[in-house]
């Protein structure tokens, strides 16, 4: 099996129609083991998964590091995405400040370019937007970089659709990654029409709703004690009962499908657009084979009906964030 390419948008940048997000290797999602993780980017690099996504701020920078290492010698067959934009110390684990200065941003590739040990970034993402600098500042910073060779496309992670209309009008956008999944569907309001519009791909993180669509979650003693997921309020009380009875609809639909729940809700956003390319993540090589089966699943009509009658928008019970999170408001009205 070889996992297919896709455009983002008008973008030009190809990218493999799924791709591998690196967050949980390093950070929020338990324990570490870089071994295993190395197997699992070396692994997804032989099955076509080159699209690999990471940050400055998993770890913090210890994400970035794994990743380079883990691609050394293989540097031509990967589209390395990274972010920047939340300021973590490796020292203080509370502090954490969205920045967007221009200053900043050439910092902050800089300092990313040589953890991982490569001279361009592929696609590099503001993470979070700095509320307190005008989005044309950090993206004319940036488009400074791709024209010093640093940088070939630029991207933006959870912004407000008039927010994505300014930075556009300052340089191209390739990508915008949102989470987008059966269980948030957010994104389809304004902001999947909006990108559209402008030729701008959308790459969907956590597709799989943080594992809980895969159906091997059943209780809170399936994560570990410092795992970010026993506080998302999705996985709290009456919420994780009420979404556990949506993913046992997805469970028999997939059985009926002859594939597993995972691949199943793979599947789904990857009928959502031949401009849309998920980033499960995983740490383990044996899941990542598991969600590089799903481009072999193809959804009928029937079958894309009956997901969206089990599993309709607006289900899924709780926030996607607890409140604290620094996640820029979907809509322009909101974000005034």
């Amino acid at each position: 099996m070889t996992v297919p390419t896709r455009t983002l948008g008008r973008s030009g940048l190809v990218v493999s129609a799924e791709g591998l997000g690196c967050m949980g290797m390093s950070d929020f999602y338990g324990d570490r083991d870089d071994a295993e993780s190395t197997k699992t980017i070396r692994r997804a690099l032989d099955l076509g998964v080159t699209f690999l996504d990471t940050s400055d701020m998993y770890g913090p920078f210890t994400n970035e590091r794994l990743v380079g290492r883990a691609i050394k010698g293989r540097r031509a067959e990967v589209t390395v995405a990274t972010k920047f934009g939340v300021e973590r110390s490796a020292t203080d684990p509370t502090h954490r400040v969205v920045r967007g200065d221009a200053a900043y941003v050439h910092q902050a590739c800089d300092a990313s370019l040589q953890r991982l040990g490569i001279d361009t970034i592929d696609l590099y993402y503001v993470h979070r937007t700095d509320r307190n600098t005008p989005i044309e500042e950090t993206i004319g910073a940036m488009a400074e970089l791709v024209r010093d060779g640093k940088v070939r496309y630029l991207g933006l992670s959870e912004v407000a659709a008039d927010t994505l209309r300014r930075a556009h009008a300052v340089h191209p956008i390739a990508a915008l990654q949102s989470e987008w999944s059966l269980w948030s569907r957010d994104l389809e309001t304004e902001m999947v029409g909006m990108a559209r519009n402008l030729g701008v791909g959308i790459v969907p993180y956590s597709p799989l709703g943080r594992g809980f669509l895969t159906g091997q979650i059943t209780s809170l003693d399936d994560f570990a004690p410092d795992d970010f997921r026993r506080t998302n309020p999705r996985f709290q009380g009456e919420n994780f009962a009420k979404n556990l009875d949506l993913v046992e609809q997805v469970r028999k639909l997939a059985a009926e499908k002859g594939c597993t729940p995972g691949q199943l809700a793979l599947a789904w956003v990857l009928a959502r657009g031949d401009d849309v390319v998920p980033i499960p993540g995983t740490k383990r090589v044996a899941y990542l084979e598991e969600n590089a089966g799903a481009v072999d699943v193809t959804l009928n009509p029937d079958d894309v009906a009956a997901l969206e009658a089990a599993f309709p928008a607006d289900a899924a019970a709780g926030a996607r964030y607890p409140d604290m999170s620094p996640i820029e408001p979907l809509t322009p009205e909101a974000a005034s």
